[in-house]
């Protein structure tokens, strides 16, 4: 197995990985035709994007993936860097999970994070992702209160 940071010359390897990872998560159907608009934004985010994404490899092919978000925010006296950033689109092919490759994907990103002055990560765990994410050292937190716009 290859782990590594993406490059833009990943990029239909990312998008063919993030729909997988779609499908599967949403409970869609293998041809299912996403819009136009998702993917192009998915696309721009993937190449000019403040992100880092991870990818695992077999035999040249993605298999899993996770991405981190870099946000800047006011520095505060918790986080006096005002960096932060927001763990997403961790995502194992059904035939490669259980065997730690999420979790080396992960711990790639947070190492990178940690290089960029990131005092805080985030993310939205589902029930299946949330023992991957205790293990690294990620807590519950209630601290947080979301409005949704959409």
């Amino acid at each position: 197995m290859e782990y590594r940071i993406a490059t833009k010359e990943d990029i239909d390897m990312l998008m063919s990985i993030r729909l997988e990872m779609l499908r599967k998560v949403n409970e869609l159907l293998d041809d299912f035709v996403f819009s136009d608009e998702l993917i192009a934004n998915s696309r721009r985010y993937f190449l000019e994007g403040n992100q880092t994404t991870s990818i695992a490899l077999k035999k040249g092919k993605a298999v899993a993936c996770a991405s981190m978000s870099y946000i800047e925010m006011m520095p505060t006296f918790l986080h006096p860097t005002g960096n932060r950033a927001h763990l997403m689109n961790v995502y194992t092919n059904t035939d490669y999970r259980r065997r730690g490759v999420a979790c080396r994907l992960v711990q790639i990103l947070i190492d990178e994070a940690k290089g960029k002055g990131v005092t805080e990560i985030s993310l939205d765990a589902t029930d299946l992702g949330r023992p991957l994410y205790e293990t690294l050292g990620f807590c519950a937190s209630d601290e947080c209160m979301v409005m949704n716009l959409v």
